[in-house]
């Protein structure tokens, strides 16, 4: 283990926008890829001959399942990296101290790693056992019941590969080296696609194809990131010795990681909501329909995720050595940018629908549909960079409860009652499941922006004023 903070990894110097763009442009490379996984297997399954939109609604059908498999490893993920990343941070001030800290980082990121593998692995058992009841009150019909299943099936078998390589490519990032980082997702995504058509259509494996391709891909993936991080030129190595669960130590991980576990858990819940409204009022068109607009979703808020993922180990490792004003300047940055592409996202989704929604699928009547889903869906969706950027910023300077707070207004307050409440009103029917997200941007988005403004930000500037004046002494 490395006792030095090297000069790519010390992000307390040098210009913040060069700081942040120097993290952001290969993890939004990377995030992009990684977005592949998925939406290269709906592309190809939505032109699987007559059945391709039945086949698209069974595997859409799989989201939430999906997404509560990303949530737990984001639990310990997204909690790991900031604690991890904090401890860097104080380990500047060196001595004793220093040492202290440069060993909790280094078990901070060794218990992570132990949590993934063993919640990975009761997560598989538990959804094969449950499958069947669990599609079914997810929104399968008999039709595209046997898709979701076949689907599904062979994905869980390879949970564990995903926790890990999601869960752990956060500490490749976090220690400067971004580079690595993309080339986890990038050497997967190019396997997957590489797979698909080999599996679905020459080998006629159909949904199943698709999941083999996916699994096989992250396999390939877990191994890049595991055999990086047991290497030498690593900052910080996995170890056998620092594996063992630490209560406490694991307490403080899931703490700070319990907002990105409650986002992804909440979205699986929305996503659960809108299939059964959507299977009640419209039927599986619509369910199809949501399945090619959030696979849209995906690829064009991938920018902002890249963005915010990259601003997180900066914020916190200057809040770790007490750098507040540089703080400030990286939540300015990381907004601005992220609010500018957000409007120039909508503009587009806006005024091309068309050119999106066939890369899914031609079919006439899912493409006029998908069409009017889109202007209501993603109507304001520029006011979701204010809310990710409020998130990324209170999580990684360990604020848990607040984060919690940002997870649960948007999605758990307004969406999903909405989507429930919108459909009941005559002049609105199945509509009203698009518009809930619609809403949920401005007032939520608008609402988690201005608490952090009246938060953290004031805590921030109080900070740096006492810094300063204690500088004039």
């Amino acid at each position: 283990m490395a006792a030095d903070i090297k000069k790519n990894d010390d992000f307390s110097k040098g210009p913040i926008s060069k700081t942040v763009l120097r993290l952001a442009v290969p993890m939004v490379l990377a995030q992009f890829v990684n977005v592949l996984y998925n939406i290269v297997d709906r592309m190809y399954i939505g032109h699987i001959s007559d059945t391709s939109v039945d086949a698209l609604t069974g595997v859409g059908v799989t989201f939430p399942i999906l997404l509560m498999v990303t949530a737990f490893a984001n639990l310990f993920g997204s909690g790991g990296t900031p604690l991890f990343s904090m401890a860097r941070g104080a380990a500047q001030q060196g001595g004793e101290e220093g040492e202290k800290q440069r060993e909790r980082a280094a078990d901070v990121m060794n218990n992570t790693f132990s949590m993934l593998v063993i919640t990975g692995v009761i997560l598989c058992i538990v959804v094969l056992l449950l499958k069947k009841p669990v599609l079914y009150l997810f929104g399968a019909s008999d039709a595209t019941y046997p898709y979701a299943d076949s689907y599904l099936s062979v994905y869980m078998l390879g949970s564990v590969f995903m926790m890990v390589s999601l869960g752990m490519n956060g500490f490749i990032n976090a220690q400067g080296f971004a580079n690595r980082g993309m080339l986890t997702v990038v050497i997967g995504a190019v396997v997957n696609i590489a797979l698909d058509p080999l599996f679905i259509f020459v080998f006629d494996m159909g949904v199943q194809g698709a999941a083999l391709a996916t699994v096989l891909s992250q396999l390939v993936s877990a191994v890049w990131v595991v055999r990086f991080l047991l290497g030498k030129r690593t900052l910080f190595r996995l170890e056998l010795k620092r594996m063992r669960p630490q209560a406490k130590l694991i307490g403080k991980i899931t703490s700070l990681g319990i907002s990105g576990f409650i986002m992804g858990f909440t979205s699986s819940a929305v996503q659960v909501a809108c299939n059964a409204m959507l299977s009640q009022h419209g039927g599986d068109l619509f369910v199809a329909v949501m399945t090619v607009i959030n696979s849209i979703r995906e690829v064009t808020y991938t920018p902002v995720n890249g963005v915010t993922s990259a601003a997180a180990p900066v914020v916190s490792f200057n809040y770790g050595a007490q750098k507040y004003k540089r703080v400030r300047g990286v939540i300015v940055f990381t907004t601005v940018v992220s609010f500018s592409y957000m409007v120039l996202v909508w503009l587009v989704l806006r005024l091309f629908p068309h050119v999106f929604i066939q890369l899914f699928n031609g079919d006439p009547q899912l493409l006029e549909t998908c069409t009017h889903a889109m202007h209501v869906y993603f109507f304001g969706c520029f006011m979701m960079a204010l809310q990710m950027s409020a998130q990324s910023v209170v999580q990684a300077m360990g604020r848990a409860k607040q984060a919690i707070f940002f997870s649960l207004l948007r999605k758990v307050i307004i969406v999903i009652p909405l989507t429930f409440l919108l459909p009941q009103i005559p002049a609105v029917g199945v509509d009203g499941v698009f518009w809930a997200e619609a809403i949920s941007n401005f007032v939520g988005g608008g609402a988690c922006y201005m608490t952090m403004l009246c938060t953290v930000w004031r805590e921030l500037k109080h900070k740096e004023m006492g810094e300063l004046a204690q500088a004039k002494k």
